[in-house]
């Protein structure tokens, strides 16, 4: 009789489950875009978090103009609290970096609808730099130095600069974490480590360097004599634009569609620029980042592990 009463409370259990997962998703899509349920964009803090959401909130007006939806930014503290929101129905779009977006895909199944343009590419590198008065001029030179890198989910910042330190063999004395690109670099100009982790794209057509030293160039107007790069990454397809599982495939598509479009227009282009240096959007599927993937599993990386 015991066993019998643990079997129904056991089945019970799993329908009580299973029917607060459906709530919580019929919940997430009821009225969603209405100003009760806004459709919920976020940003990741790789910038200032201030500039970010200034320039998120200009992105979130347009669509609300062009859509007649109800939108609401947010910018967490880590890239994590963003997946985190994906897969918990907090966030229904999410600007994520390509490490970012490979990983929500592991977890929740979140699907990636448009890729970031710079400069022509729809690719970039990271990369690694150290003070120019230093006798830092190879990646073998950063045995026992001090990184900064960016967040534990930055793909340039993080998951590739460490990746190519381990497969040489190159063991740095310790390492942190500085919450963001223009950090990073701002930590090894202001001496707090010996080596920094950052984005790289290329030059822009007048030749001025277009890599995360650049946003600190009002601040620190000798930077780039300050900070040199000392070597890259491989190739990192470009950051995205990712939306939850079970969004309302007709909500997807006009987001999708406007988003496009924003980019294009002369205020997309300023925005986006302010935003994360982007000159435009392209659609993209999973299948672009297969690369990604596949340069983990060479390296024997599991996305999940790298994270924590």
């Amino acid at each position: 009789m015991c066993k019998k009463y643990i079997w129904l409370a056991f089945v019970a259990l799993l329908i009580f489950g299973c029917g607060t997962k459906e709530s919580r998703l019929e919940k997430a899509n009821r009225k969603l875009g209405s100003k009760q349920n806004p459709i919920k964009m976020f940003f990741v803090p790789s910038l200032e978090a201030g500039k970010v959401v200034s320039s998120g909130e200009a992105i979130a007006n347009y669509l609300e103009n062009e859509t007649k939806l109800h939108f609401k930014v947010a910018v967490p503290t880590s890239y994590a609290a963003v997946i985190e929101a994906l897969g918990t129905y907090q966030a229904d779009v999410a600007w994520l970096p390509t490490y970012a977006y490979i990983l929500a895909k592991q977890k929740y199944d979140a699907q990636v609808r448009l890729m970031t343009v710079r400069n022509g590419l729809t690719k970039y590198r990271g990369q690694f730099v150290a003070r120019s008065d230093s006798n830092i001029d190879s990646l073998q030179d950063i045995e026992g130095k001090i990184i900064a890198y960016t967040d534990a989910a930055s793909t340039s910042g993080y998951i590739y600069p460490s990746a190519i330190l381990k497969q040489r063999g190159i063991t740095p004395k310790d390492y942190f974490f500085a919450g963001g690109h223009p950090q990073a670099i701002l930590a090894v100009y202001s001496g707090r480590a010996d080596v920094g982790c950052s984005y790289w794209s290329p030059p822009d057509a007048r030749g001025k360097p277009m890599d995360a030293r650049e946003k600190l160039l009002e601040t620190y107007p000798d930077v780039f004599e300050k900070v040199k790069i000392v070597d890259y990454t491989d190739w990192i397809p470009n950051d995205t634009v990712t939306f939850r599982k079970d969004l309302p495939p007709e909500l997807e598509g006009i987001i999708v569609q406007t988003l496009y479009r924003y980019a294009q227009s002369e205020e997309g282009k300023k925005v986006l620029k302010a935003l994360y240096d982007i000159d435009g959007l392209e659609y993209a599927s999973d299948e672009d980042y297969e690369i990604v993937r596949t340069t983990l599993k060479t390296m024997n990386m599991d996305p999940a592990e790298l994270l924590q």
